[in-house]
Order: C-alpha cells, then sequence, then structure tokens
C-alpha cells in the first residue's frame, strides 16, 4: 500500500512538472480555456490578458458548457488556430470559428430576423478558402451585397422537369451553393431576387429564401442538409484574422519579432496611414504560440513521427529538426566501412539501379500531379470539341522553373484571384508569361482547364497567345507569350511618364478590341463569350497593339445556343445590366462590356468612381446623362477633344451608346461595331468621308429607354423593378 501511494505521489509530481514544462499559450497569469475552448494570446480574458479590444474574449458560464464570446463583434467562438495546424504542424492562416446567423428573405415566417453581419475595420474577415455560400429556395437568385465591384451569388430553382444530381447536396434544386465566395469580405448581407423576371415585375409567387456563409469542413463533418436551414438559427462560419498596429505600437512589432529562428512573422507589404497588418506562426521544427515569450518549443519529430527515416531508431532529434544519422558504433563503422568497400565494387550497378528508380519515381509523381491538376478533365474537355492542342506545347517543371529563377518574387508581373503571374526567359531567350495558380481546389482548376481548352481553340493577333501548360507540378501553369506594355487601365487612369494614349492610338486601340471580340462570337470554330470584358483585361504589347486577356471564366457555347445560363459574376462598372437580372448571358453582354471600355477610352474616367456626382457613379450612368444633356464634350478626355475630328468623337460617342442600350437584342454585334469603327479609321487615313453613313449616324435619334435610369429611389426598389439597368447610385454610398 504505501508503495501504491508513492507511485501516485511520483505519478503526480511527474505530470505535474510536464504540465509546467509545457509552451505557455496565454499571458503569465491569465486564463488559457473558456470551458472546452482554448484562448490563445492575442486574443484573452480580463484586462492585461488580450493584445487590444478587437481581441478580448468574455467567458460565460462554467465548466464544459461555457461560451467564449469576442465582444468587439459580438460572436460566440468555437475555435482558435493562431497559425499552426495541431494535426500536422504545416503553416496555415490564423483563422478563428464564429457563429453567425443566417439570413432570411421578407417572405418567411421568420420575418424580422433578416441581419446583416458587419465586421468592417476589424483585423477579421470572412475566409474564402474556409467558407462556402449556400442559398435555399425556389424562384431564387442569391445575391452577395456591397461586394463592389464583384458580383456574386447563385440560383436555385424547384421545376418538376429539373435534372437533379443526387450526389450534390446543393445542385441547383432548392438549394444552390458557390465555394469561390470574395476574398476580404468584411460585411455579408444578401438580397433575394426572383429568377423569373415577370415574377418580380408582377409581384409574383412569394416564396421563402434563405442564405447563409458557412465553414465548408463543418458542412462535411456534420453531413447536414442545407436545404433545413430553416431549423438552424446560428452556423459556424471561419474568419481569417491578423494583428494591425500603427507605428507608435512598433515595439510591439519588435517584440514578436524578436522571437528569433523560432518564429516566422509576415508583415503586409501595404502601409497605409502608418498602418500595419501582420501575423506569425512558430518556425518549422517548432510548435506552439508564437505570440508569448517561449511559447514556440522544440518539436521532436523522432517521438511524433514526423521523421522520414527508415525506422525511429536512426532518427535523432536536434534543435528546430532531426537528423537520421546517429553516432555509430565501432562496431557499425566496420559493417558500413565492409559495405562500402563492396558498395564500391559494385557502384556502376547500383548506380543504374538508382537512376532507374529515381526515373520511376519522378514518372509516377508527376501521373499523380497531372491528375490532381485536371489533366484527366483537360483530356475530356478536349475530346469533346473539334479541336485539340496541337499547337499548345507541353512544358516540363525544370525548363519553367530555370526561366524563373525558381519562380522568384522579382519575377512577380501580376497576382490575381485565380494565380500569379510569373515573367520568365526560356533557353532560347524567348520571353514567356506564366500563370501560377495560387490555391489547388476544384474551383481554380476548372478556370485553368477552362482557359486552356479556349485558347488552345483561338487564333488572332489581338488575343493573347496560350504557348503551352505545365500540370506535372504540384499546382497547374500556363505559358503564354509575354505581352510588355502592362493593360488598357494602367494608360487610361494611372499617370505615366513615357507613352500617353493619343487619339490615334484609342481608335486603334477600339478596333483591335472589336475585331476579336467579333472574330471570338462568329469566326471561332465555336463561338466564345469572354464574359469579363474590361480595361485590366486588355493588354498591350511592344507596338501598343491590344491582346485580350484572361478567358478563366468564358464559355465555349454550341452553333445553335443564343445564350448560357450561369451564376451571376462580373465586375461592377462592366456588368450587362440585363445578365445582372435573368442570369442569362448572351454575346450582346459582350458589347456591353465593351461599350463600357469604349467610354473609358473617349472620357479617360473609371468605370465606377465615388468623386462623380451620385446619380453619377457608374460610367455607363454619366456618360448617357451627359450625351442626353448635350455635354459630351465636356467629359471628353483632354487628348480626345484636342485631337480628334468633332465629326469622329460623335459617331464613336453614338456607338458606346448603341452598346450601352439597355435591351441587348437592340445593341450592334461586335462585327458590326468593328465595321464602323474600321470606316472612321479608314475615313481619317484616306482623307475621305463616306457623308451618307455619318448621316445615318448623327441623324439616328437615340431612343429615350437607352438612357440609364436617373431615379433616386431606393436601391432595394430599383432592384425589383423591371427597369433597373446597371447598379443604381445608391449603391454606391459606401465607397
Amino acid at each position: 500500500m504505501p508503495v501504491h501511494l508513492v507511485m501516485q505521489a511520483f505519478m503526480l509530481l511527474l505530470s505535474y512538472e510536464l504540465a509546467e514544462a509545457a509552451p505557455p499559450i496565454a499571458k503569465p497569469n491569465c486564463k488559457s480555456s473558456c470551458g472546452n475552448l482554448q484562448i490563445p494570446y492575442p486574443f484573452g480574458i480580463g484586462p492585461e490578458c488580450y493584445l487590444d479590444k478587437w481581441f478580448e474574449i468574455v467567458c460565460n458560464g462554467t465548466g464544459g458548457s461555457a461560451q467564449a464570446f469576442i465582444t468587439s463583434i459580438d460572436k460566440e467562438v468555437r475555435q482558435i488556430i493562431i497559425g499552426n495546424n495541431p494535426s500536422t504542424n504545416n503553416f496555415i492562416e490564423p483563422t478563428v470559428q464564429v457563429q453567425v446567423p443566417t439570413i432570411y428573405s421578407q417572405h418567411c415566417k421568420y420575418a424580422g430576423n433578416h441581419s446583416i453581419v458587419n465586421i468592417t475595420g476589424s483585423p477579421f474577415h470572412f475566409s474564402h478558402y474556409h467558407n462556402a455560400f449556400i442559398s435555399v429556395g425556389c424562384d431564387n437568385n442569391a445575391i452577395i451585397d456591397n461586394i463592389f465591384p464583384k458580383v456574386f451569388g447563385c440560383e436555385s430553382d424547384c421545376k418538376k422537369d429539373m435534372k437533379v444530381d443526387k450526389k450534390v447536396k446543393c445542385s441547383g434544386f432548392n438549394c444552390c451553393e458557390s465555394t469561390n465566395i470574395p476574398s476580404n469580405l468584411q460585411a455579408f448581407d444578401v438580397r433575394f431576387r426572383s429568377r423569373n423576371k415577370s415574377n418580380d415585375e408582377e409581384g409574383g409567387i412569394k416564396h421563402c429564401k434563405y442564405a447563409f456563409l458557412a465553414d465548408k469542413g463543418w458542412l462535411e463533418k456534420s453531413k447536414r442538409d442545407p436545404s433545413s436551414v430553416q431549423y438552424w438559427e446560428y452556423v459556424p462560419v471561419v474568419l481569417e484574422w491578423a494583428i494591425f498596429l500603427r507605428n507608435n505600437n512598433s515595439r510591439k512589432l519588435y517584440h514578436f519579432l524578436e522571437g528569433g529562428r523560432k518564429v516566422r512573422c509576415f508583415i503586409s507589404d501595404e502601409n497605409k496611414d502608418y498602418f500595419y497588418s501582420f501575423f506569425c506562426h512558430c518556425a518549422p521544427g517548432y510548435k506552439g504560440n508564437p505570440y508569448v515569450d517561449g511559447g514556440c518549443e522544440d518539436i521532436n519529430e523522432c517521438e511524433d513521427h514526423l521523421h522520414n527515416c527508415k525506422n525511429k531508431l536512426d532518427c535523432e532529434n536536434t534543435e528546430g529538426g532531426y537528423n537520421c544519422e546517429k553516432r555509430k558504433s565501432k562496431l557499425k563503422i566496420v559493417i558500413v566501412g565492409f559495405g562500402t568497400g563492396l558498395g564500391v565494387l559494385f557502384l556502376p550497378t547500383t548506380w543504374v539501379l538508382y537512376k532507374l528508380i529515381k526515373k520511376k519515381i519522378e514518372i509516377k509523381l508527376k501521373k499523380k500531379f497531372f491528375k490532381k491538376n485536371g489533366g484527366l478533365l483537360l483530356q475530356q474537355q478536349l475530346s469533346s470539341t473539334k479541336n485539340n492542342v496541337q499547337n499548345t506545347k507541353l512544358f516540363n517543371s525544370k525548363e519553367l522553373k530555370k526561366a524563373t529563377d525558381h519562380f522568384s518574387k522579382d519575377r512577380i508581373i501580376g497576382k490575381g484571384g485565380q494565380g500569379t503571374v510569373y515573367k520568365g526567359m526560356l533557353g532560347d531567350g524567348q520571353i514567356i508569361a506564366i500563370k501560377k495558380c495560387n490555391i489547388v481546389d476544384k474551383a481554380n482548376l476548372e478556370h485553368f482547364i477552362n482557359e486552356i481548352v479556349i485558347l488552345s481553340q483561338i487564333n488572332h493577333r489581338n488575343v493573347v497567345k496560350l504557348l503551352g501548360c505545365c500540370l506535372e507540378t504540384e499546382v497547374p501553369l500556363l505559358i503564354y507569350e509575354f505581352i510588355p506594355n502592362g493593360t488598357l487601365f494602367q494608360y487610361i487612369h494611372e499617370e505615366n511618364e513615357g507613352v500617353q494614349l493619343t487619339w490615334a492610338m484609342r481608335l486603334k486601340i477600339a478596333i483591335e478590341i472589336a475585331g476579336a471580340l467579333s472574330y471570338l462570337h462568329s469566326a471561332a470554330s465555336l463561338p466564345i463569350y469572354h464574359r469579363d470584358i474590361k480595361s485590366t483585361n486588355i493588354l498591350l504589347d511592344e507596338k501598343y497593339r491590344a491582346k485580350v486577356a484572361d478567358f478563366g471564366t468564358s464559355k465555349i457555347v454550341k452553333i445553335d445556343q443564343t445564350h448560357v445560363t450561369t451564376v451571376v459574376q462580373g465586375t461592377f462598372g462592366y456588368l450587362d445590366p440585363e445578365y445582372f437580372q435573368t442570369g442569362q448571358f448572351t454575346e450582346k453582354s459582350d458589347v456591353y462590356s465593351f461599350g463600357v471600355v469604349l467610354v473609358e477610352l473617349l472620357t479617360g474616367e473609371k468605370p465606377v468612381s465615388s468623386t462623380r456626382s451620385e446619380e453619377g457613379r457608374s460610367l455607363s450612368t454619366y456618360f448617357i446623362l451627359s450625351m442626353n444633356e448635350n455635354h459630351l464634350f465636356d467629359i471628353l478626355d483632354d487628348c480626345v477633344r484636342e485631337e480628334g475630328d468633332k465629326e469622329d468623337i460623335i459617331i464613336v460617342a453614338n456607338l458606346a451608346k448603341k452598346c450601352l442600350h439597355l435591351n441587348g437584342k437592340e445593341r450592334p454585334t461586335m462585327g458590326e461595331v468593328a465595321m464602323e469603327l474600321q470606316g472612321i479609321q479608314k475615313k481619317d487615313t484616306n482623307g475621305q468621308e463616306n457623308y451618307e453613313e455619318l448621316h445615318n449616324v448623327r441623324s439616328k435619334e437615340i431612343d429615350p429607354s437607352y438612357a440609364c435610369s436617373t431615379t433616386t429611389q431606393s436601391y432595394s426598389e430599383i432592384a425589383s423593378s423591371s427597369s433597373s439597368i446597371v447598379l443604381p447610385s445608391s449603391s454606391f454610398k459606401s465607397l
């Protein structure tokens, strides 16, 4: 009995010492948990226990039923991750999982529970990687509100003849889902519309509709059916976070960086009003909380089975790492020496075997990446089209690494939602642009594969040329011809010390864009709708020729198709209002977007701007109102007004106005637009004028329905009316 008591005491003492030796997660003398939830610093409970008020936690209740709340955003907390995956110890973005209410439409029995979630100005934002957007309801078009300048949402219906994929919970029947939500989202509100335009006009059948953001991991693990959302009040949502510090708090920043080799911190490149954003994690080989002194401790890879040694006995733990070569006994040294001697005799054979095995491993790995990166999907897509990628080269990873100096940060020439673009030089001296996917998920892979399929079928001097792709790397790569002079947006809206766009150059660029779009719509083997025409997607080469780029969201359509029905997405200012209302994208939707670019070339104004009057925030509205009031020449860019022929400018302005018609059927085709612009250029070149054609263009009265609505009614009123054509000025009050 005494021995048993002594052993118990010893084990208690040992467990106490081990607990004391564990790295701290909270500040000294501060609570490190609330119920079953761990509260790591910079979060904290009580005065002096959190970094600042943004990270203050209040713990309500006791024991395992206690609930933690972030007071700054008034949300219940379910999990906090500070930068290291607890199961693999790999670095991940710091996140916090919170409970967020669902949103109901005004026709639900839960009327009054429609609540906007707004965490603007906080260090938190909704994770675009971890969350999914889901909406439930019939005849439903759900759009996330106030995410200017993007449009994002999904559609669902309950028609009896709908084809339903039973394997997918939200396939469009009473429920729709999108996993690629906008990044840096801080305010979440949803606007519900009817998919059937007549229902909006006539009051129609008022269906109850729901929408919410939810943690994808939670949805998968819980196996809940989203269509039962009417019984949920809150759902778990993942927020990403960072630490905000101003210059006068730089001591705190330096304190975090003092972790030396045990801590890695990432500081934002932006410095607005002396404002820094950063987050940290324990360096590879360490685990714990990087935000507290001594919070990162060495990982024993040998004990935790995180080593690559043949067996545990060969593993030796070191500070921040391990090695697989323990000190060998004399007998071991003799054995190794003897084995080495034999190895020398069989070295040629061994070397050949090594090379063969290595080659097989590399081939297997490349096949694995090819499959993971959508190679099978690409083959399927190409087999379903008439053309193949005979002119598209398959680059190898070694060649591309060498071309970009192992994808050095110095070679980055652009970043976007789908990927990062690097500048590289091949062995033969050819300069190329390489697009590397940011995140390997299904949505981004489909964009990349779609772009390969689209561009492989395009052969036009004013469309950026796809040279090839590489799918044998960890993330897929697309290789293009390098276009050296940036985007059209930069030359129109940003100061350039070098070349300024003259009237002749603007007209030439407009003709080239129109010609490329005309080719896509009517001359390609199958019609192609670009779906994202804007000045940032128009590149300029060394001779300032226009090159249409970024076909990630483009669609190939059948010869007999007049439109494609898709989830509404695009960029405010360029988005066809008819497409926004119906979800049906036609070739005339590209015409509308081109019309906005044409107005940009004429006026030098941005598609959406808070510096203009409220009713003219949208450039299309501003332009048409100015024309109707005979103020066209008051809004033109200086070089256009000074260099352009007055009659030519009027022709181009009327053409832009026709492209912006509310009714897509009344807009010209891109072929007609290209011909009319070419007529102006030809006249300027030959010094002659087609007076009959010019007279027809000028004398044609523009129907009032061309003009954007100038009403001052509320956003919700305009959104539900059939006459709305662009996002009204009231929607830009947040700018």
